[in-house]
């Protein structure tokens, strides 16, 4: 069984994996700073400033009129937060367009690659003389 976990883990995509993992974490942690610190500020603007994050309904407790969601759930509050599932799709979007843009550049690297492969001259092999060519020069050789 520790053979078979260890030619697993040796595999190659396993590992590209990881790494894919590692990365798509860092890169949850930008697009999440984008969001919060670029994105909603505009959103909150155009919106009248609205702020999406403390945006719910309580569902059972007492809550003080404006308190924060991070509030109303530590005064133990049933709270219906919609606001923190608008932003989850907004980050949703903003991540899958950045990652759908970056395959995209991916894939057009790719076909320039392939294309230029393709246009480029194959490198021909010098010629030399033909096998025939040889098996007479031996010939006219020993006849001398």
């Amino acid at each position: 069984m520790m053979q078979e976990f260890k030619d697993f883990i040796a595999k190659g995509n396993v590992m590209d994996m990881a790494v894919g993992i590692i990365i798509g974490a860092a890169f949850t942690a930008i697009v999440k700073s984008m969001v919060g610190d670029l994105i909603n500020p505009f959103v909150g603007l155009f919106m009248g400033g609205v702020d999406f994050t403390n945006m719910y309904v309580v569902l059972a407790g007492e809550v003080a009129e404006g308190a924060s969601l991070e509030a109303a759930r530590e005064a133990g509050a049933a709270v219906f937060a919609w606001g923190s599932f608008v932003m989850a799709i907004i980050n949703f979007l903003i991540i899958a367009f950045v990652v759908f843009m970056l395959v995209r550049y991916v894939n057009k690297v790719k076909e320039a690659a392939a294309k230029a492969e393709e246009e480029a001259p194959a490198e021909e092999a010098p010629a030399g003389p033909s096998e025939l060519d040889v098996l007479l020069e031996i010939r006219d050789a020993v006849s001398k």
